[in-house]
């Protein structure tokens, strides 16, 4: 599967969500960098006081010239989050984000719910089990695929 990726800025909570799936290029990397850049624009926060939730559950093993280019992506200091979630599945991947991670207060989540509840200080109020209230992001790709789920 090619680099998917989609950016959306929810300004009342000052989140951007960040949704990635399949292989990336090194080319693939720079535009969803400037894509991402650009969404800041729509923050109503600070510099470096935004919340980020970046959904990697469908991101496959990438090369490591890649993995490279992520983390320096996590490392540049004037984009950094306040709070970073990641929503992962069991997966080598898993590895690589938090390789890629390492050096950021970054947390790990096997669920949407659980990932906004962590960035909005909620994590204590959300059963561990609960159906999320936040709208499943939209990846079509999911659709009909056995052993992709949505939170439960």
């Amino acid at each position: 599967m090619d680099a998917i990726y989609k950016i959306e800025v929810d300004p009342v909570n000052n989140i951007l969500r960040q949704y990635l799936a399949g292989f990336f290029e090194p080319a693939d990397v720079e535009r969803f960098v400037a894509d991402r850049n650009a969404a800041f624009g729509q923050l109503t926060c600070g510099p470096n006081q935004h919340l980020a939730l970046v959904d990697a559950r469908h991101v496959k093993i990438q090369q490591q010239e890649v993995v490279q280019a992520f983390q320096a992506v996590l490392a540049n200091p004037p984009l950094r989050s306040r709070k970073l979630a990641f929503v992962v599945s069991h997966s080598l991947a898993c590895k690589q984000l938090q390789r890629a991670a390492s050096g950021r207060d970054a947390r790990f989540f096997y669920s949407v719910a659980e990932a906004e509840a962590w960035l909005l200080g909620r994590d204590g109020v959300l059963p561990r089990l609960a159906k999320s209230n936040a709208p499943e992001w939209h990846m079509p790709w999911k659709r009909g695929v056995q052993g992709l789920t949505t939170d439960a």
